[in-house]
């Protein structure tokens, strides 16, 4: 019977589960939003050193809010404060600043599939260690693609938001709007409870399936 609270209910299916979530989210929303860092100093604002933000600290990117959510639900967000007055690239530069972040999950859901993949082909079956490392990396893998997914969408306060206002005059000042800034969170939320993203994750774990498969067949050849 579940006791409604995902960490328990995650250690009775599989402690190596549990384990996996919370170091995948940690780390990769940590990576993610350094990812926005790199980026910013690439473009020329160097806000995110001024503020001691490069680092591998989950309290610095995700801050107790985010950490106590996390503790409660298993869901958590992080942040990296920047200044796109100081980017080189203007607009151009924002949107390339906003889309490092999902593309760090993207690189981290291949590094993640391709490492299954092999293991699948090499590792050693019916040993403990080879279902151990396959829960691993496919969170890993299908976590990634997900968070990448969820942050491209075009909603504030996510990372496709802004990288729509970075291409398009017109959709900067709607997505900058007092009501839209203002209910973003709460659309995401109530599109959450409505169960809009369900079809996004199951295409995650889908298609990071496929992808640890095929590579397991040119690795098993």
């Amino acid at each position: 019977m579940q006791s409604g609270w995902w960490v328990h209910d995650l250690y009775e299916s599989s402690p190596v589960l549990l384990a996996s979530w919370v170091f995948w989210v940690l780390l990769s929303i940590m990576l993610h939003e350094l990812a926005h860092g790199w980026a910013a100093i690439w473009q020329g604002d160097n806000t995110p050193r001024y503020l001691d933000r490069m680092n591998l600290n989950p309290l610095t990117h995700m801050g107790g809010t985010s950490l106590i959510f996390f503790a409660l639900t298993g869901c958590a967000w992080g942040m990296m404060p920047v200044d796109p007055t100081r980017f080189r690239w203007g607009r151009r530069g924002e949107a390339a600043v906003a889309f490092a972040g999902p593309l760090m999950n993207i690189v981290l859901a291949l590094i993640s599939l391709t490492a299954l993949g092999i293991w699948l082909a090499r590792g050693p079956v019916n040993k403990p260690i080879y279902e151990n490392l396959q829960i691993f990396l496919y969170a890993g893998g299908w976590l990634n693609f997900f968070l990448a997914a969820f942050n491209l969408l075009p909603a504030p306060p996510l990372d496709g938001s802004r990288i729509l206002a970075g291409l398009s005059r017109p959709a900067r000042e709607i997505i900058e709007s007092p009501p839209v800034m203002q209910f973003g969170w709460i659309a995401i939320f109530a599109l959450s409870m409505l169960g809009f993203f369900a079809p996004i994750e199951r295409f995650c774990r889908l298609i990071s399936i496929e992808y640890a498969q095929r590579i397991a067949t040119i690795f098993g050849g």
